[in-house]
């Protein structure tokens, strides 16, 4: 493998000989902000692997009949710090779940990711990107293993000059010693902390990336549903077929809205919230879901200041945290839900400052150190197959970022659990937020004309349906230059509802040449996720991904009245 100069552009290598696939990955990664390289056969490939290059990109095709020698060699010999990765675009069920053969090519090439056609763009853009960013961080390890190949030989200088006046100094040396063990156990550590964070930053990419397009998918399968139930005559058997069918797309609707909460993606609300009127509210909730086995307490003192936060989302969270409780007591025991505030100095996962914090405790099992340290990552669980998906604490720790908050576990075997929810202090105080969604409900319904935007062909039809359902007249577009047409045309529209992440044109891009046409044109954005660019110019109201009838209607409401 060649070595590449420090600091040179990671660039990615490409070998895919059939048809245009190799100009079509080129042009992706390109889009995706990555420099790329075709390479014409395996030979070439492996010569040009270098440091330089960020990953490789490979087609079933190129490693199909190959012979794999050479590469494996070349990946044998990389430098303790590389692992490079390949990104391996296998056909339709080309995977190792349903093809033994890629169990081979995953053996050969050691770090690789499989991509089954056909995929969307946007989870090649996150994938190329995720793994692009990974490889950055084994540069990074590159210079941190150097510093401390250049820390050992200071240290064995530093040795035999001290060992050369030892008789006189025997007690500085013995400082000096203790000193270099302390630093050298520090830097283990934070490259431990560097390696577990590393893999929570690589899983969140990729998991946040499928979270988003099946999304998309989930949108059309419920709206499709809902127009179903509705236009199929009564009948108990075909009812309790779609309900099925309806309830299952909600469950990976929830689904989702996890890996998303994981992938610290999905769309909140935050706002002040009184989190012990919050948990009192819960309380009879918390309560049935727990058990007669469990005593639950409640430590809610007066006067706390209210909690900036998703209050739909902590109530997620503490429910998530009262079950996994119940689950560590199966014998009974004592569950507490308490709330506090606390201060903290500069801390790695919290900024300095004064924070609500929400702790619940538990008198169960507890958790070994390993378990704790993987306690928070997506699908890890140990719970019984078919009790738990394992994305409970992943989703609440996603949360807690998000809301730049943190949350904190401690648990020592049979001395039981203790999970802290920190949340930052809001600036005003806690209000009620039923009156504006009762007030929408009992709106009179208007009959508008709506411009509604989607490249999602299958989103596209079904909403519009949906919205035709409701009395309102769509006129529909693919994409946002198609919207602008329509709005220069000068056709009375009431309200412009729109996709965010559209090629080309993103819906905020559309938004502001949208409003340079109509300036007081109400605009709604529909998005499945929530990193939207910091210094966007308009704040729009989101509809959240998947969405129902019902949360298009009473948006509607909301915006027109």
């Amino acid at each position: 493998m060649s070595q590449g100069p420090p600091g040179s552009r990671l660039r990615a290598l490409i070998l895919a000989p059939r048809g245009r696939d190799s100009a079509l990955a080129q042009s992706l990664l390109s889009q995706a902000g990555i420099d790329s390289g075709v390479c014409r056969d395996m030979a070439a490939l492996v010569g040009a692997i270098g440091d330089n290059v960020g990953f490789v990109l490979l087609t079933e095709d190129a490693v199909r009949t190959a012979d794999l020698r050479p590469l494996m060699a070349c990946i044998a010999g990389q430098p303790a710090w590389s692992d490079l990765p390949f990104v391996l675009v296998t056909d339709h069920g080309g995977g190792p779940e349903r093809n033994p053969i890629a169990a081979r090519w995953l053996e050969a090439l050691g770090n690789v990711s499989f991509l089954e056609r056909p995929f969307h763009p946007t989870t090649l853009h996150s994938l190329a990107r995720a793994t692009m960013k990974g490889r950055r961080r084994q540069h990074e390890t590159r210079v941190l293993l150097e510093n401390l190949r250049e820390g050992e030989l200071r240290l064995q200088q530093m040795n035999d000059q001290l060992e050369r006046r030892v008789q006189e100094r025997t007690a500085q040396l013995q400082h000096a010693h203790d000193e270099l063990i302390a630093s050298i156990a520090e830097r283990e550590r934070a490259q431990e902390q560097l390696r577990h964070l590393q893999k929570l930053e690589s899983i969140g990419q990729l998991t946040g990336g499928v979270a988003h397009d099946f999304n998309n998918l989930l949108t059309a399968v419920l709206g499709n549903l809902e127009l179903l139930r509705k236009r199929v005559p009564a009948n108990p058997s075909t009812d309790r077929l779609i309900e099925g069918a309806m309830q299952g797309a909600q469950r990976g609707a929830s689904l989702t809205q996890r890996l998303l909460a994981f992938a610290r993606r999905q769309s909140l609300e935050p706002r002040p919230v009184n989190m012990a009127d919050l948990v009192r509210g819960m309380d009879d909730l918390l309560r049935r879901s727990t058990g007669h086995t469990v005593q639950m307490e409640l430590d809610l003192p007066p006067g706390l200041p209210a909690a900036q936060a998703d209050a739909n989302q902590i109530e997620l969270a503490l429910l998530n945290l009262a079950v996994n409780a119940r689950d560590a007591m199966p014998e009974g025991g004592t569950l507490t839900i308490a709330i506090d505030v606390a201060t903290t100095g500069e801390a790695q996962d919290l900024a300095k400052g004064r924070y609500v914090r929400l702790i619940v405790s538990d008198t169960g099992a507890g958790m070994d150190g390993d378990t704790l340290q993987r306690a928070i990552e997506p699908f890890f669980s140990t719970k019984e197959v078919g009790k738990g998906t394992g994305l409970g604490l992943s989703m609440i720790h996603g949360l807690a970022l998000q809301l730049k908050g943190a949350l904190r576990l401690f648990s020592e075997p049979g001395h039981g659990t203790r999970a802290e929810l920190w949340l930052p202090i809001a600036d005003g105080s806690a209000v009620a937020t039923s009156v504006e969604a009762a007030a929408a409900e009992q709106a009179p319904r208007r009959h508008i004309t709506l411009l509604f935007v989607d490249d999602d062909y299958l989103i596209n039809l079904s909403t519009a349906s949906l919205l035709e359902d409701l009395g309102h007249t769509v006129i529909k577009a693919m994409s946002g230059p198609d919207a602008l047409s329509v709005l220069q045309q000068g056709k009375s529209i009431d309200l412009l509802i729109t996709d965010y992440a559209m090629p080309g044109m993103t819906g905020l891009e559309l938004a502001e040449e949208a409003r340079r046409l109509r300036p007081h044109l109400p605009i709604l954005l529909a998005t499945g996720y929530a990193d939207l660019p910091a210094n966007a110019e308009l704040e729009l109201p989101r509809l959240s991904k998947p969405y129902q009838q019902r949360q298009l209607a009473e948006q509607i409401a909301s915006l027109l009245g």
